[in-house]
């Protein structure tokens, strides 16, 4: 998929707002009851309470968990308005301490920094070289200097596409020559996702730390 072109990016929201549109957001193959892998992860990587974005987070249960802890602040970018509607939905009250962006990451300018990029499974949609270089320059702008970005995408020996699409498998190496060496790898992981229909999904989490 290209970026720079509106007619794509429509493609992408519509295809993702179809998706959370004719099915329970419990029964996506990337659902999980609880996000303690990301939680481990993100408790691991130092920042404290400091301010987190969950990248492609859609109606993921991860927010819930950060307004919670009580982080300073917590913002979920998504290309479908309707994801964000269900978490919005499901959270109540506590919707209003979130900062909620329907945008394309490729194409999101940040207006502030966030000590912590959470992207579980959003990155490894983006196939395209150009794409993946809209996403590092996003994530540069976006990350305080001794920030930290979660990258979790599916394992090189795991599943070729998702919801319909291709992805594009990493592990760390292949996702630090994306985001450049202004990032160090300090933690990787691998991670096996049953999805509700019981099949396997091989994930790699890699965690990057921003030069200071």
């Amino acid at each position: 998929m290209e970026t720079g072109n509106d007619g794509m990016i429509e493609t992408r929201a519509g295809h993702w707002d179809n998706v959370y549109t004719t099915k329970a957001d419990d029964s996506v193959s990337w659902f999980e009851p609880s996000p303690s892998f990301s939680l481990e992860l993100i408790d691991a990587a130092g920042i404290g309470l400091g301010a987190v974005i969950d990248i492609g987070g859609g109606a993921s249960r991860l927010v819930d968990a950060l307004v919670a802890k009580g982080h300073a602040r917590v913002a979920v970018l998504d290309l479908s308005a309707q994801a964000l509607e269900i978490a919005k939905a499901r959270l109540g009250a506590r919707a209003d301490a979130v900062e909620w962006i329907v945008g394309d990451v490729t194409e999101w300018m940040p207006t502030s920094r966030y000590d912590l990029w959470h992207d579980r499974a959003a990155f490894h949609f983006l196939t395209a070289p150009d794409d993946q270089a809209a996403y590092a320059k996003v994530l540069h702008s976006a990350l305080n200097p001794g920030g930290v970005a979660i990258i979790g995408t599916f394992a090189p020996d795991g599943p070729e596409k998702c919801s319909g699409l291709p992805v594009a498998r990493h592990d760390a190496d292949s996702i630090g020559r994306i985001i450049g060496p202004g990032f160090t790898l300090t933690d990787e992981r691998r991670h096996d996702h049953t999805t509700p229909g019981g099949a396997l999904q091989k994930f790699q989490f890699s965690s990057f730390r921003k030069a200071g």
